[in-house]
Formats: C-alpha cells, sequence, structure tokens
C-alpha cells in the first residue's frame, strides 16, 4: 500500500500527504503530510452537511423544511438541487430540476444552523463536531462550504468517522450516502457534465459515472467530496477501504487524469489485502443494496 501512496509524488505538492484506511476505519498506510494545516475546500462541505444531519437527529431541524429559494428544502439545499446557482441568493432554475453544484447552497445551510444554535458556525462545528472526533487542530475560517482548514491527520479522522461513525448516526449516513432526487443532470466542476450527476445529503456518489475522479474500480456505493485547495476524501464500503488526500497544489486540469489513476492504484492494493473486497462488507462498513 505504501508504494501506492508514493505515486502521488509526481504530481502532488510539496507538502502533500495521504493515507488510506481499512476495514473499521484503521489506517493502513500513510505517506507525506505535515502537521500544518492546510485548506480542505469543498470537504467542508461534508462537514457542515454532517452538522445538518446531526441538527436533524436531535429535531431542531427537518430535511424537508423550507430553506432556501422558494420551493426549496434543506434536502435541496444538502444535495445542490435546489435551484441556486454556484454563486449567488438568486435561482437558476426550480428546485429538483438540475443538479447545480453550490457553493451558495451551503452558505443558506451555514446560515440556517447559526439561527438554530444560536452560535457562530464555527464555534457550533468545532464542539458538535471536530472536537468529539479529536480534529483539535482543524478550524473553520469563512464560508460553509469551503472554510475548513486542518493537517492530514485531521482528514484521517473525517475518514474514519464516515467508515465507522462514532458521532454521526450510521441511519443518517446511510441516507446521507444514497442518491437525493434521482436522474438530475449537472456538472460536476473540474470534471463536466453527468446525466445523471448522483448526489446525497452532501455526498457526491460514486455509482456509475465514467471519468469520475474516485477512478474505474471503486464501487457504486463509494462516497466522498473533493476541494479545489487538492484535497480529497471517499470510501468505498464494499472494499473496506478509505482515501484521504491532503495537498497544497491547487486542483487543475492535471487532477483529472492524475487523481482517477491515483485511486485506483489505491484500490487495486486495498482489494487484494482485504478478504470481503467484492463480497460482504467489512463488519461496521456502510453498505447500499444497490452495489454489485
Amino acid at each position: 500500500m505504501s508504494a501506492a501512496l508514493t505515486t502521488m509524488d509526481a504530481w502532488a505538492g510539496p507538502r502533500a500527504g495521504a493515507a488510506v484506511l481499512g476495514p473499521g476505519g484503521a489506517v493502513r498506510a500513510v505517506h507525506g503530510g505535515t502537521d500544518e494545516p492546510l485548506p480542505w475546500a469543498s470537504v467542508t462541505k461534508l462537514v457542515t452537511a454532517s452538522l445538518v444531519l446531526l441538527a436533524v437527529e436531535a429535531g431542531s431541524l427537518e430535511l424537508d423544511e423550507p430553506a432556501g429559494p422558494p420551493g426549496a428544502t434543506v434536502r435541496h439545499l444538502l444535495a445542490h438541487a435546489s435551484g441556486l446557482g454556484f454563486e449567488g441568493e438568486t435561482p437558476i432554475s426550480a428546485p429538483a430540476r438540475m443538479r447545480i453544484y453550490s457553493n451558495a447552497g451551503y452558505d443558506a445551510l451555514g446560515r440556517i444552523l447559526e439561527a438554530r444554535t444560536g452560535r457562530p458556525l464555527a464555534e457550533h462545528m468545532r464542539t458538535a463536531f471536530l472536537e468529539p472526533l479529536g480534529m483539535v487542530g482543524t478550524a473553520l475560517v469563512g464560508r460553509a462550504g469551503e472554510g475548513l482548514s486542518g493537517p492530514l491527520e485531521d482528514l484521517v479522522r473525517l475518514a474514519a468517522e464516515l467508515v465507522r461513525p462514532a458521532v454521526l448516526p450510521p441511519g443518517r449516513l446511510r441516507e446521507a450516502t444514497r442518491v437525493a432526487y434521482p436522474g438530475l443532470a449537472g456538472v460536476l466542476p473540474g470534471f463536466g457534465r453527468y446525466d445523471p450527476l448522483d448526489w446525497g445529503l452532501g455526498f457526491e456518489l460514486r455509482d456509475a459515472k465514467a471519468g469520475h475522479w474516485t477512478g474505474t474500480l471503486a464501487a457504486p456505493s463509494t462516497f466522498g467530496h473533493f476541494g479545489g485547495s487538492g484535497a480529497a476524501v471517499w470510501v468505498d464500503p464494499v472494499a473496506g477501504i478509505a482515501l484521504a488526500l491532503l495537498s497544497d497544489r491547487a486542483f487543475g486540469p492535471w487532477a483529472v487524469s492524475a487523481w482517477p489513476a491515483f485511486s485506483d492504484a489505491v484500490e487495486r492494493v486495498g482489494r487484494a489485502a482485504v478478504p470481503s473486497a467484492g463480497g460482504d462488507p467489512p463488519a461496521g462498513a456502510v453498505r447500499h443494496p444497490d452495489d454489485r
């Protein structure tokens, strides 16, 4: 596995690092990385979405309550289906007509969380999610959809939480990693148009997408997110492995070929080392009924 990770040296920045997690969220290999916080960019959306799921579980928020533009709900905002554009508060579509990747939608979710908790989002995120998971080197500075910065070890803790939830209720994570509003076409920034562009509640889904950043070997139920800063997290519940990537090289055209190849290298080694890969998921893994 270490050899698979070293392939990132050909394209990653000098402060880059990556880790592979196995069944149960145990770290199997680490390459590179520093204790210095680096921006997570849109990987932040996974944490904001997790806060929303916790609020829903606590009863202070409902997925289908009105939020965002007219006709939209919290669920629409999470799934990039509210009709809001990439930026700005003016909708460019009716809800659930298109999958429009929207930073503005996550700004709206951040405001909702602040209103319900009565606290700044950064403070709520720290006490409700980051600190309970030991992510003490990570903090939100700025927007709800892109403001986190932290070290690789904290990104690994996030990946471990998504493999075997400790703070998130497992049932909520299963719900969030299934397709919300199936059949919506849209554009995945940097990778182009997909029809459909399947997404869950905050989590992008691999499903049957071709030319995807998670490569060609990942199970359909693989979920995660990448950021424009060069950060990425994905979890393959069938193979029982996860990848956390942090880099100081910003996303660009280079990543469209480098990331899928890197993910496939990790999958090949990871599947060979996990007896249940391709069959039953490891204990504690999130398994979806459409895996095949």
